[in-house]
């Protein structure tokens, strides 16, 4: 099982998909095989995927995108790893998301709802209010993505792997302002101590061999605490 979680990974990355979807993916596939006794997925099929995903529905009770997407992790094993053809595709159903209505806020609920977090956590909650950031978005954002003058903030590599860009309210600037000032002070004294390093996508740091001490590249929101950038890289990483 490790070597074939391996060669999912290497082709996940291949791709350059999330690391969230690499950790859903794996950890599918990882359940996947466990269910069935450990059993190779090449020595299964569509019967099998069928009971995995009816498991996950009435025992599991999970969602029905939480179901979509383990799906979409067996699919992917299948196609992209195994490189089986798929006849039997046709016979898996998918899980129908139910219709819901919106849940709108109204302003005293958001006053209310902004008011809770303290510190940096507030900024963050109002950036992903006020701005339409997704929550990877945010905790993602670079300094050098923030563009006071502008008023606006730059979403690399979003959903989709798509840029955007998107505004900056003015009521947020001050508080963002004097959040990055708490930043920039914190990585001062992590240079100090030789730390400060953030990861770079893309092997820009073969490229631009100090940029990951740059200024610019910094996460907006780091971690409180130093720490290794899940199955990538050193550095601080996000809040």
């Amino acid at each position: 099982m490790p070597r074939l979680l391996e060669q999912v990974r290497a082709i996940v990355r291949l791709k350059h998909y999330s690391i969230r979807t690499e950790e859903a993916y794996l950890h599918w596939v990882k359940e996947y095989i466990l269910f069935h006794k450990k059993r190779h997925p090449s020595e299964m099929g569509a019967r099998e995927v069928s009971n995995f995903l009816s498991h996950l529905a009435t025992e599991k009770h999970v969602a029905a995108s939480t179901q979509n997407q383990a799906a979409s992790a067996l699919l992917f094993l299948y196609r992209e790893v195994l490189n089986q053809p798929l006849p039997w595709l046709g016979e898996v159903q998918k899980a129908k998301k139910p219709a819901r209505l919106p849940v709108v806020f109204s302003r005293d609920e958001v006053r209310a709802m902004l008011s809770r977090p303290d510190g940096s956590r507030r900024v963050m909650a109002s950036l992903l209010y006020g701005t339409g950031l997704r929550l990877m978005e945010c905790l993602r954002l670079r300094v050098k993505d923030v563009d006071f003058a502008a008023n606006q903030l730059t979403i690399r590599d979003g959903k989709g792997g798509r840029d955007r860009v998107t505004m900056l309210p003015q009521a947020l600037k001050e508080p963002l302002r004097l959040h990055l000032s708490r930043v920039e002070a914190l990585r001062e004294q992590d240079l100090k101590e030789g730390f400060g390093m953030v990861y770079l996508p893309f092997a820009l740091e073969s490229k631009y061999r100090h940029a990951n001490r740059e200024w610019g590249w910094q996460y907006v929101f780091p971690a409180a605490r130093r720490s290794l950038t899940p199955g990538r890289d050193v550095s601080r990483g996000t809040t």
